[in-house]
């Protein structure tokens, strides 16, 4: 029984994950901690593995039909991987409190940007002149991979917005796009977990096998699913974590 409520769970994220962008790490930490009492150190690298199916299982789908820019993803995961790496050796010097509450506001204020600024839904296959603002983009992005390393969130909350908003990307491109590049970053947090023998196998095995039927789903979901209500499912996704940025940011300050 347990099994198979990890496989869902990990299929709801896979879903979530293909049609959002985000790798479904925000709905797998709080459920597994949560709901199945792991520990957090051990649900984090589960998270990220599944971040990496789902990458897998979505970018060839949505390379095939012509979803994703994938000269606009290696551009940024440039940017990205500059920036995780720049968190990791700062990890221990910034006070993560202060970042997670910095970072609730910034979400807050993007997710209801979200709302209320109406997109144009154009087909992604439509003649159209490109990203634009990369000076925007690979800065955005190397804040991204920063604020992932120092706080534990994955980059697609913050890179769908940046190219949505910031590099005028159609925003089905855009999260097809953060589809191919979070699975890169994700990959090598997963290692350095498995390297420190937090990630177990018999956890994130199930979750997965949910995530990549999930993604799949997903995939087939996604050129049917209106752009506005993608934009209410991405926008309530960006609120609940900002008030969980907001929560452990502000406990953190409290506790003074």
């Amino acid at each position: 029984m347990g099994v198979l409520l990890l496989m869902m769970a990990g299929a709801l994220a896979g879903v979530m994950g293909a049609l959002l962008g985000i790798g479904g790490g925000i709905v797998l930490v709080p459920v597994l901690t949560m709901g199945f009492k792991v520990p957090l150190e051990e649900a984090v690298p589960a998270s990220l593995l599944c971040v990496v199916a789902s990458s897998c299982g979505a970018a060839s789908n949505y390379l095939e039909q012509r979803l994703s820019d994938l000269r606009l993803a290696l551009t940024l995961e440039v940017a990205t991987v500059s920036g995780a790496i720049a968190g990791g050796l700062l990890a221990g010097l910034l006070p993560a409190r202060v970042l997670a509450a910095v970072l609730g506001v910034f979400l807050c204020y993007v997710g209801v940007q979200m709302l209320w600024i109406r997109l144009p839904e154009r087909a992604p296959d439509a003649a159209v002149e490109g990203p634009r603002n990369y000076p925007l983009g690979l800065a955005g992005s190397f804040v991204a991979g920063g604020l992932s390393a120092l706080l534990g969130v994955g980059g697609g909350p913050l890179k769908v917005p940046l190219m949505t908003l910031g590099m005028r990307v159609p925003f089905k491109v855009a999260t097809a796009t953060s589809n191919l590049m979070i699975g890169v970053t994700g990959a090598a947090s997963v290692a350095a977990y498995a390297f420190r023998g937090h990630l177990r196998l018999g956890l994130a095995a199930p979750l997965v096998v949910g995530v990549l039927c999930g993604a799949q789903l997903g995939c087939r979901w996604m050129p049917k699913v209106p752009v506005a209500l993608l934009k209410r499912l991405f926008a309530g996704i960006l609120l609940a974590l900002s008030l969980q940025m907001l929560w452990r940011g502000g406990a953190g300050l409290w506790s003074w």
